[in-house]
């Protein structure tokens, strides 16, 4: 009997422990720090549309996890940030009822935002899967989750990486449908990935305030730095036309607890936790440079974001000025360099 084991007990990994426990289907959470040790001692406090209720889960820290089994599917739901750790901590454990396997050899679904985390799986794990998910999902409270999707949790899209589908993604499909959750497969899941990047690369600009029609115009040339690089990499991106499954009665409820302008950027500061902005920007900025194409929107955000995580303390949102500015100097700066005359070789 498959089991899911959830490397991650976020907004995402405990969502799915809930569902999964509600719907019977069997499972693992597994994490680290207050939020785990608050689930094992007092269950997760687990808020939806239709209600809040204290749901106990199979939870384990990360210091004393389940034992593997060869009929195991791993879910990473850990941030992108912390990606390589989960990684290499999970890869060469023991299967326990079969000695000869590692869990390299055990699918791995990945469900972190941006385009890294696949390519760094498939390093160590011999089946990967990739995950591109939609959901209105809170986690800013030590042992609380909030969830505004109606009248199911989330969006799921999963493919195997780098292409095709298989049995396996029909199980996980099915059991997510199982678990109240919108899920399809598909075999080119990179593009789905691509086309949700498009829109992660804004979530930095919650961080910011400042007159609304400016922050649009930035996020306009943060998706279009976007779409010229991805595009450039040989990137292609997925549209809703495409989906296989209906979302036209799913929704974010009113009154759910779910605020616009609170993604999991702005609540990863909020907690004072590690920041992403490295895997969604900052995915951009290293494509750009390896394709000769400046970003300077990405860059200052990936910048001032970066600086602000590592000052910790955030309680209040950055003035956007200092972000336009950034961004501005580095414009100026590349119109600069590429409108000074070449130098003539000689050899």
């Amino acid at each position: 009997m498959t089991r899911y084991i959830i490397i991650g007990a976020g907004a995402v990994g405990a969502s799915l422990a809930a569902q999964f426990e509600l719907s019977g289907i069997d499972y693992a959470l597994v994490g680290r720090g207050t939020q785990i040790r608050h689930i094992i001692d007092h269950g997760l406090t687990y808020r939806r549309p239709a209600g809040t209720r204290q749901i106990r889960l199979k939870a384990f820290d990360t210091a004393g996890p389940p034992s593997l089994r060869r009929d195991d599917i791993l879910l990473l739901t850990v941030k992108s940030q912390d990606v390589a750790e989960a990684l290499s901590v999970w890869a060469w454990r023991p299967v326990e009822d079969a000695p000869e396997l590692t869990a390299s050899s055990l699918p791995i679904v990945t469900f972190q935002n941006g385009l890294a985390t696949e390519a760094a799986a498939l390093r160590l794990f011999a089946n990967v899967y990739g995950a591109s998910i939609l959901t209105p999902a809170r986690f800013t409270e030590t042992g609380h989750v909030v969830v505004g999707g109606d009248p199911q949790v989330a969006i799921v899209t999963i493919g195997r990486y780098p292409r095709g589908t298989d049995e396996t993604a029909a199980k996980l499909v099915a059991e997510l449908g199982r678990s109240d959750y919108i899920a399809e497969a598909t075999d080119a899941i990179q593009r789905w990935k691509a086309a949700k990047l498009l829109h992660n690369v804004r979530n930095v600009l919650e961080l910011f305030d400042g007159p609304e029609s400016e922050r649009a115009a930035f996020g306009a040339a943060l998706v279009q730095e976007t779409e010229t690089v991805l595009t450039a990499a040989g990137h292609t991106f997925a549209s809703p036309s495409e989906r296989t499954v209906s979302m036209a009665h799913w929704k974010i409820a009113e009154n759910s607890g779910i605020q616009p302008g609170q993604q999991s950027t702005w609540q990863s500061f909020t907690r004072g936790a590690s920041s992403e902005v490295d895997y969604l920007n900052g995915e951009v900025v290293l494509l750009g440079r390896l394709h000769a194409i400046e970003t300077p929107f990405n860059r200052a955000a990936q910048e001032i974001a970066g600086s602000a995580a590592r000052q910790g303390g955030f309680t209040a949102l950055l003035p956007f000025a200092n972000l336009r500015r950034l961004a501005e100097n580095y414009l100026s700066f590349s119109t600069l360099i590429h409108s000074r005359p070449k130098a003539h070789q000689t050899g």
